[in-house]
């Protein structure tokens, strides 16, 4: 594990429906805007396929990698679902019906509701931590870092009030926002030399289209809040000078 200040994680979004393009990902803001505010930086994310060797691969390379690994998708009722049983294949686990899931369930059905289909939400690696599900009934699960949650971005997001405790933190991560009426190739050069100055500060540029005109949202995130201000004292001094308009900061 690396020092408090220094935790990261990996998110694997699995499902074809993602790649296929029918499908929007939600999911990796949402995780990773909950994880900033532990001060857990996600590093990688990774979209894949409803397909169990390479489920099983992903699984095992970036659990080995980050300190925590947070999988979305694949664990409902129907024959793609095989994310439960692929994460027991990559921690060599017996997979099968989960006693105190299975009690869950069972009574948040109606006698006669639970059907075989139902059941399988019941079926994850032996011994593995449930997550509980507010919304729908169904828990997710986690085997040591690799917490695995709904692909359905209401339910997921119900769910990640019940893992923080589970976590491990660094120091939140703050985040500021500066627009800018300007293009970036008009602020390469002096944003570059912020950059390398403030070498512990992530600066990123992001242009947008509103209102029928270009502009840049320079991002600024860092653990320090001073670190952060002086960035922004930096960004401010050659704005200035170039006569930039600031749109807002927030």
């Amino acid at each position: 594990m690396k020092n408090k200040k220094e935790i990261f994680a990996g998110i694997i979004i699995i499902g074809n429906e993602i790649l296929s393009g029918r499908t929007q990902d939600t999911n990796t803001s949402t995780i990773s805007i909950w994880l900033n505010s532990l001060g857990i930086r996600v590093q990688e994310v990774r979209v894949i396929p409803d397909n169990e060797e390479i489920i099983i691969n992903t699984v095992n390379k970036l659990r080995k990698k980050f300190n925590y690994v947070f999988t979305t998708g694949g664990i409902g009722p129907t024959h793609d679902d095989i994310t439960a049983e692929s994460i027991s294949k990559a921690f060599n686990l017996k997979y099968g019906p989960h006693k105190e899931a299975m009690h869950i369930l069972e009574k948040y059905y109606k006698p006669g509701d639970f059907t075989e289909g139902r059941k399988k939400m019941a079926h994850m690696p032996e011994n593995a931590n449930l997550i509980l599900n507010p919304t729908s009934g169904a828990p997710g699960f986690n085997v040591e870092n690799v917490f695995c949650l709904p692909g359905v971005p209401s339910i997921l997001k119900s769910m990640l009030g019940g893992i923080g405790h589970m976590l491990v933190g660094g120091e939140p991560i703050i985040s500021h926002t500066i627009n800018l009426r300007t293009v970036e190739s008009e602020i390469a050069k002096s944003l570059t030399k912020v950059q390398n100055d403030n070498k512990e500060v992530d600066i990123g540029s992001y242009p947008f289209f509103k209102a029928g005109k270009l502009g840049v949202a320079l991002v600024i995130r860092c653990s320090n809040q001073s670190k952060i201000d002086k960035c922004i004292i930096d960004i401010l001094n050659f704005v200035k000078e170039k006569n930039i308009e600031i749109i807002e900061k927030n």
